[in-house]
């Protein structure tokens, strides 16, 4: 039995090595990323921790290991600044394995910046490589000693020598860092081995493979396998004859293959042997693919499996706080899959990302715009079609690459264009990123209205490669649901790349740590630089989602149907689920819990792609009980798409169902006071100025709750008129009338304490010294105000959309609901040493009621009109000084404020450059026309809301 054991694991070990013998086989040198590196002995020649010999890990960036100095690549804009120009020295032992002996050795570069000369054990390997974003590699086996230990030395410098690499890579929008940042291994292969393939897998199965072998003879063969990744199906085999070239093409046919496409994105592994004359398998060489043939169509779009597509994207860097651009694959797939939630189905940068990424475009269906680098400057001839070539051999068999881009706004060598046709055996279309160029318009940051020759009155396709800046809080979702209405009801819109995905704050070894985005530069992001997500994050999942719904309301006649399209591109609606759920959410005044009342299965429509259909839910007993209706789809992989919201009741319905009966003896006390009125009731006094009809202070069993200093008109004038108190019931009421465009404000106090504000906008001509101009020309805001020390407010709770704050042209993305926050500073983009999202200034949407959370002065305010925004407080100019346009617009007076309409939040572009949702508003009230009412009651007692989210 022994010797049978014995001679089972010889066994298994004589055909693990031949195995091995077959198969490309790596030794990494370094690590594999971010959290996994080695550990090599480093001189770096000026900045921190330079001149003597120290160690560093391997792949990072020097400046994030303590080495070097920091600069930022728009340093160029002050003409007295110099870029960090420190060079590096690394080296590191390793022992090749002796087996290794018959095989060619190489060593191969998945990317360092910049210039860099490599030497095994003291001998060179080869030329100096140029350009900091691309993988290469020398074939070292006559310099290795295998089976003992070998020494490697890798010269780098942070600054290429060549002007052009600098002008393409360097004098850029983007942190400047040096090092060897990406994995460095060996690659061993048998002598007679498969180099390369390139390959063009179409949608019809037809498979070209362009074959890169050494070491063959007349008399080889190949055989071909094909098998679906992850699955269990035994591979089909083709086997195929060879001559003795060294590059050839190979055409097989594969039936039954399912295509590779967005939102299916199937993946074969495709596996091709090298067999002798003898048939022996010499060298196995596996590549992930996916079958899908991709066409532009001048005039028209771009069409994958026949399909005209719609690119729903995004610009993203290979970035991490941490590590630079040294990032992993969890990292990778954590951005794609932030992505997806988003519903884009798109991804740009402004150079060849790390293959990690392009493989979760692959697995996970993301269309990737591969850019060769040139931000403003571009690559000379000589190093430019080296660089090239580098390119597409490493990323051209990705199938989630539809298109090739030479540079970005002027960053284009248009002598290069005619090698992506040369060295991509797909063909796929080349652009220049900004330039209306090749049949393609991707003219960067359009307005809403095109303009002459664009799209609004233009020929070609339009698909412009950054759009939308997201600096701060300004873009990505803000304006995003007119730009796209307007623009995808052009047939020549073929879709449009975002910037950018993340907030890039390098966090900085020699200042202790801290975030650094070099002031405006780098906080473009839509996910913050540890992918904390700002609310444009929810606007773009819900503007993009594959499902859209026109407009609902819902009333007393509503049977459970909704009108919806179907927006994929690919997939029928029958592949999708959707459950609902209503929710009760009781008000401070009632007290209790939201709860979920019923839940169920709405039916879905099995409409194709572009159509509209009718889903529908059995309306369950309970539903008219609820306060929320909330709808949740799920894609065919149980992934969440969107969810959406609608109040069952309104705001004045949902006011009269929470208001208890009054449960107070004593009647309200009206007391006149020459300079002041006062109403009280139930330990609650509220004291109001003669002199302007203002609400001076509120006091609470005798301390004093400091809400006052209103209401001031906002976006409209209005001077006192009169002043004039009486009872109404059991109520106090104290009438303000005005001359302009707030008519009237009636204040009443109930026996319970409750003060209530009624306040009328007209606009009757009723005298005064405006002449008829009684409301802004252009209204950005329009409501009341009053002033609360901002001091005082430890958090908010409250029932409306949320829980991000909203613009005027950004409400999609939040929802009904009870959400509670607690008080935050944060400046979107900028406060990176306590970013807390969501933040907590700002204007709230379709207020119901809010309750200001505080030690000393809580208050809960209600509302009885639909559609009220809440102002709360003014959050903090960001940009370290850029001008007011770069930043929000100005916000009103006070601290609390009650709003008909907000202004919108700009977007690289001027407002006036946006759709007509950020626009400001022209208020005009008719003779006969019931007006503006604002009815708000405000609750001063010392109640604590026991609502829970």
């Amino acid at each position: 039995m022994n010797k049978l054991r014995t001679l089972c694991a010889l066994a298994a070990y004589l055909c693990s090595t031949l195995i091995n013998a077959q198969n490309t086989e790596k030794l990494y040198l370094s690590g594999t990323g971010l959290g996994d590196t080695r550990t090599w002995d480093f001189y770096c020649s000026a900045g921190m921790n330079s001149g003597k010999w120290r160690k560093i890990e391997v792949p990072s960036q020097w400046e994030q290991q303590g080495f070097g100095e920091y600069t930022y690549g728009r340093f160029y804009l002050n003409k007295e600044a110099q870029p960090s120009s420190e060079n590096g020295l690394y080296r590191y032992k390793f022992k090749v394995p002796a087996e290794w002996k018959d095989k060619q050795v190489s060593i191969v570069f998945e990317g360092v910046m910049t210039d860099t000369e490599v030497k095994i054990n003291g001998v060179s390997a080869g030329a100096i490589h140029q350009g900091g974003f691309y993988t290469f590699s020398y074939d070292i086996t006559d310099k290795l000693k295998f089976g003992k230990k070998n020494e490697l030395e890798v010269q780098v410098w942070k600054e290429s020598s060549n002007k052009s690499v600098n002008a393409a890579e360097r004098r850029a929008d983007w942190w400047l860092f040096g090092g060897i940042y990406r994995p460095v291994y060996l690659k061993a292969v048998p002598a007679a081995h498969i180099e390369r393939i390139a390959v063009n897998a179409t949608a019809d199965g037809t498979l070209t493979t362009r074959l890169h072998t050494q070491g063959n003879t007349p008399g080889y063969t190949v055989a071909l396998s094909l098998a679906p990744v992850g699955s269990q199906q035994t591979a089909s085999k083709q086997i195929m004859p060879l001559n003795a070239d060294s590059v050839q093409t190979l055409t097989t046919f594969w039936q039954g293959v399912r295509p590779w496409e967005c939102e299916h994105p199937n993946l074969y592994t495709l596996t091709l042997e090298l067999l002798n004359p003898q048939k022996q398998v010499v060298h196995i060489h596996e590549e992930r693919i996916g079958f899908r043939t991709i066409e532009f169509r001048p005039q028209d779009g771009f069409y994958v499996n026949g399909t005209k597509v719609i690119m729903k994207g995004v610009n993203r860097h290979c970035f991490h706080p941490d590590g630079g651009r040294t990032t992993n694959k969890q990292l990778s797939l954590q951005d794609a899959l932030l992505i997806k939630e988003m519903n884009m189905n798109a991804v740009r940068s402004h150079y060849p990302p790390d293959k990690h990424f392009l493989d979760v475009c692959d697995s996970l269906g993301l269309f990737y715009l591969d850019e060769f680098t040139g931000w403003h400057g571009r690559y000379d001839d000589e190093v430019g079609i080296k660089l090239l070539r580098e390119m597409i051999d490493t990323d051209a068999n990705h199938p989630c690459i539809f298109l090739w881009s030479n540079g970005n706004e002027g960053g284009w060598n248009k002598k290069l264009d005619k090698y992506f046709s040369e060295f991509d055996l797909q063909q796929r279309h080349v652009i220049h990123a900004w330039a209306d160029f090749n049949g393609v318009d991707t003219h960067h940051y359009p307005a809403y209205q095109t303009g002459t020759g664009r799209l609004a009155n233009g020929y070609k396709v339009f698909m412009p490669t950054e759009f939308l800046h997201a600096r701060y809080d300004q873009g990505a979702g803000s304006g995003l649901e007119d730009f796209w209405s307007n623009y995808r009801s052009n047939p020549l819109f073929a879709g449009g790349f975002i910037w950018a995905f993340a907030d890039e704050a390098v966090k900085r070894s020699d200042k202790n740590g801290i975030l650094d985005s070099d002031g405006s530069n780098g906080p473009d992001g839509i996910v913050g630089p540890y992918r904390e997500k700002e609310g444009s994050f929810y606007t773009i999942r819900e503007v993009w989602a594959p499902i859209q719904f026109k407009p609902l309301r819902i009333t007393s006649g509503f049977k459970g149907e909704f009108l919806l399209s179907n927006d994929y591109l690919f997939s029928n609606l029958k592949e999708c689920s959707m459950t609902y759920r209503i929710y009760s959410t009781p008000s401070p005044l009632k007290g209790g819990k939201c709860a979920l009342l019923d839940s169920g299965k709405v039916d879905l429509p099995a409409i194709a792609p572009g159509e509209t259909g009718r889903a529908r839910m059995a309306l369950p007993a309970r539903f008219f009980e609820g306060d929320i209706l909330e709808l949740e789809a799920c894609d065919r992989n149980g992934k969440s798409i969107c969810t959406w919201t609608w109040p069952i009741k309104y705001t004045a319905a949902y006011f009269a169902q929470q208001q208890p009966a009054i449960s107070a003896s004593k009647a309200p006390v009206i007391e006149n006071a020459g300079a002041h009125v006062i109403l009280s009731a139930n330990g609650i006094a509220a004291t109001f100025d003669t002199a302007n009809g203002m609400l001076k202070e509120i006091r609470r069993d005798g301390q004093i709750v400091p809400f006052g200093n209103g209401p001031l008109p906002v976006g409209m004038k209005a001077d006192l008129k009169s002043i004039t108190t009486r009872t109404d019931g059991n109520d106090a009421l104290l009438i303000v009338k005005y001359t302009g465009a707030l008519d009237t404000v009636i204040w009443r106090m109930t026996p319970d304490g409750l003060l209530g504000m009624d306040a009328l906008m007209l606009n009757r001509g009723n005298g005064g010294k405006y002449k008829g101009e009684f409301f802004d020309k252009k209204v950005y805001q329009l409501g009341l105000t009053f002033s609360y020390p901002e001091k005082e407010a430890k958090g908010m709770r409250w029932l409306g959309r949320g829980p991000y704050r909203v613009w005027k042209n950004r409400i999609p993305g939040t929802n009904y609901g009870i959400w509670q926050k607690d008080y935050n500073n944060t400046i979107t983009g900028e406060s990176f040493e306590s970013l807390a999202y969501p933040e907590f200034k700002g204007y709230h949407a379709n207020l119901y009621w809010a309750t200001i959370e505080s030690d000393t002065a809580p208050f809960t305010v209600y509302s009885e009109t639909d559609g009220i925004y809440l102002r709360v407080f003014t959050p903090q100019q960001p940009g370290q000084g850029t001008s007011e346009e770069d930043s929000m617009h100005p916000f009103p007076e006070g601290d609390i404020s009650f709003l008909y309409d907000i202004p919108a939040m700009r977007s690289f572009k001027s407002i006036s450059e946006h759709g007509p949702k950020s626009q400001p508003s022209s208020i005009r009230i008719k003779s006969g026309d019931d007006g503006l009412r604002m009815k708000l009651w405000f609750d001063f007692r010392n109640m604590h809301s026991n609502v829970a989210e």
